[in-house]
């Protein structure tokens, strides 16, 4: 899990800031939006709307771009239709890829993700080629702060976590998925700063390129994760920590 935290602090620096968030916020709210449409507007009654906020909220999205994402999609019955892909591919060495998608035009973004994967050296599988290498598991980052990592470790473990790493500027807790949101009820309630909070793909095991790979390997990641209808890239490279930024 490492790698997936050194990518995240990676892409964080990349860019400029304010396209980079605009981004991310219009990604969040799509997927805020479909939430919406597929189950109400009451996240109380409808959890795959209150993860998206959580979602949003551990983003910075702010309040005001959530509300009015929730109140567009309640009231717009004409808007368009998107339905979540996965697709899954491999890189350079071998490093496996799942690439999460809203789409409102499948026969638009399929084309797209290939050409990405073929035009940075790596290669769309079929479903199932590279899915059970990872596990789905809740994820959640906090920001350290002054928290000590075994009083952490010890309450965490206790709202149902399964495992807590340090990962240098974040703690790391993972969950399974039935136990994804009441963890994370316990954490808000101790008004911890959440850094992430999603259901997310988890690899097994991580895996080293080879060093004349890893930037083509980012730059793939990269362009996946620039692409308008991707919501978020899993990976099971071990990122390395002298990778250029």
């Amino acid at each position: 899990m490492s790698g997936h935290n050194k990518w995240s602090k990676i892409k964080n620096k990349k860019g400029s800031e304010d396209a980079r968030r605009g981004k991310i916020f219009t990604k969040l709210g799509r997927n805020i939006s479909v939430a919406v449409r597929e189950g109400g507007d009451n996240p109380e009654y409808n959890p795959a709307l209150k993860a998206a906020i959580d979602k949003a909220k551990a983003e910075n999205m702010p309040n005001d771009n959530i509300e009015r994402a929730i109140k567009k999609a309640s009231g717009d019955t004409s808007g368009a239709n998107f339905e979540r892909i996965i697709y899954e591919g491999y890189a350079k060495d071998g490093v496996a890829v799942i690439v999460d998608c809203l789409t409102d035009n499948k026969n638009r973004t399929a084309p797209d993700i290939r050409h990405i994967f073929d035009k940075n050296g790596g290669n769309l599988g079929t479903d199932g080629s590279v899915m059970f290498m990872f596990n789905r598991k809740g994820l959640i980052e906090i920001e350290k702060d002054e928290i000590d990592f075994d009083e952490l470790m010890l309450e965490v473990i206790d709202f149902g976590a399964e495992d807590v790493t340090d990962e240098g500027d974040v703690y790391q807790i993972i969950t399974s998925v039935e136990d994804f949101q009441t963890v994370l009820d316990g954490i808000k309630k101790e008004n911890y700063k959440l850094a992430k909070a999603d259901i997310s793909y988890i690899a097994d095991n991580l895996i080293d390129a080879q060093e004349s790979n890893n930037k083509q390997i980012m730059k793939l990641i990269d362009a996946l994760e620039d692409n308008d209808d991707v919501q978020e890239v899993y990976t099971n490279w071990n990122v390395p920590d002298n990778i250029e930024e």
